[in-house]
């Protein structure tokens, strides 16, 4: 079983970057779809990104699209978020989430059967 660890939060000024990345364990993780959600206070956990398994195809939430970029490295077990331009809006902990379905159109939460422990992004105005 992938397990799977969050790290690169932190705090940063609104128009900053940060990389996020989500370390997974395990022989398999080549054969995961991984995804990104966030979740700000008192909110719902919302959908950010997702990437298949190779890396070929990718998707994005229309509030990143344009300024957050998904990858991964599967020799390294480990995939990315880029995110540029970071508004206050961007606040939340983010997620990192795998799981075994073909494609792209796989954007809820329970989409996914595996997941990190969350990472904190702030962005401040």
């Amino acid at each position: 079983q992938v397990q799977l660890v969050e790290s690169g939060g932190g705090l940063v000024q609104a128009g900053g970057s940060l990389r996020l990345s989500c370390a997974a364990s395990g022989r398999t993780f080549s054969t995961y779809a991984m995804g990104w959600f966030r979740q700000a206070p008192g909110k719902e956990r919302e959908f950010v990104a997702r990437i298949t398994w190779v890396g070929r195809s990718t998707t994005y939430a229309d509030s990143v699209k344009g300024r957050f970029t998904i990858s991964r490295d599967n020799t390294k077990n480990t995939m990315y978020l880029q995110m540029n331009s970071l508004k206050p809006e961007d606040t939340a902990v983010y997620y990192c989430a795998a799981d075994r379905q073909y494609g792209l159109g796989f954007t809820g939460e329970g989409d996914y059967e595996l997941w990190g422990q969350g990472t904190q992004v702030t962005v401040s105005s």
